[in-house]
């Protein structure tokens, strides 16, 4: 059977999602690759699957796969992405997205963005996770020139660097060895991230699993609370990436607010050879 697919993106951070909510879908690892191939399939930093959910309260359960075929906990883009696509379905101006990390509640602006409640950042070690109790606001980690960043919890692991200038580091080389450092038994995200003003961040990422990637909403996420815990900028700002900005909101409550933008580019079906491997 072919399979359909919607591709989408939220700030150039792209998915290819996939609705299993009436019939299931089990791809292999090796399906997963081939479809996130850039050249030889469609190309994804994640593939999104929508399944069904008897949890109250919840409208669908969202799995998010990285290309490399492993499964990942947390995706901010591409929660609001799948939220923009329920909301759209339904009518409804607010929806709740279940993830393997907790549900996200979700809300369509007049302006047609969508907020998402990312939910608690973690801080304790424990919770990242990280491999042994350390200082988690400067972290005994350095690689070439940067070092001591702050380790945050968005359901899923990251490191913000705070440097002098984003765009001279070299994030292609930088990010896997940070990514797989001992202190990070889950690995970890990347972030490497400039102040320019008390609430604007430029921010760069490398994903675990996927790269460097145009955005990530966990990250700004995690890269704002990161600079507020430093003292650097106030509990809202703007976070400045590849692809566009992020406005991020951490409240008094530790809930984390990511707002942004959610695009449909194509839709289009997945050829049983391919998946085949044929």
């Amino acid at each position: 059977m072919t399979q359909n697919f919607i591709k989408m993106h939220g700030l150039g951070n792209d998915f290819v999602v996939i609705d299993a909510r009436r019939d299931v879908v089990d791809l292999t690892a090796d399906q997963v690759r081939r479809i996130g191939d850039r050249r030889r399939g469609v190309g994804f930093d994640q593939l999104l699957i929508i399944e069904p959910t008897a949890t109250k309260g919840v409208d669908v359960y969202m799995r998010i796969l990285n290309p490399d075929g492993g499964e990942a906990r947390a995706c901010g883009n591409g929660t609001r992405c799948v939220a923009d696509l329920v909301m759209s379905e339904t009518g409804r101006r607010e929806t709740v997205i279940d993830t393997v990390a907790g549900a996200i509640a979700c809300h369509r602006n007049a302006d047609g963005s969508v907020t998402c409640d990312m939910g608690q950042a973690r801080l304790d070690w424990r919770d990242i996770p990280l491999a042994r109790e350390v200082d988690t606001m400067s972290l005994p980690v350095s690689v070439g020139d940067v070092a001591k960043p702050v380790a945050v919890g968005m359901g899923n692991p990251h490191v913000v660097f705070f440097v002098d200038e984003a765009d001279a580091v070299d994030v292609e080389r930088l990010g896997p060895l940070i990514e797989n450092h001992t202190l990070f038994p889950d690995r970890t995200n990347v972030e490497f991230a400039q102040i320019l003003a008390p609430d604007l961040i430029r921010m760069r990422v490398w994903e675990r699993g996927a790269g460097v990637t145009q955005a990530c909403g966990s990250g700004a996420c995690a890269t704002a609370v990161a600079a507020c815990r430093r003292g650097l900028t106030g509990r809202a700002a703007t976070v400045r990436l590849d692809g566009g900005d992020l406005r991020i909101e951490w409240g008094d409550d530790g809930r984390v607010l990511m707002t942004g933008p959610a695009a449909r580019v194509f839709a289009g079906t997945l050829d049983p050879a391919f998946l085949d491997g044929r």
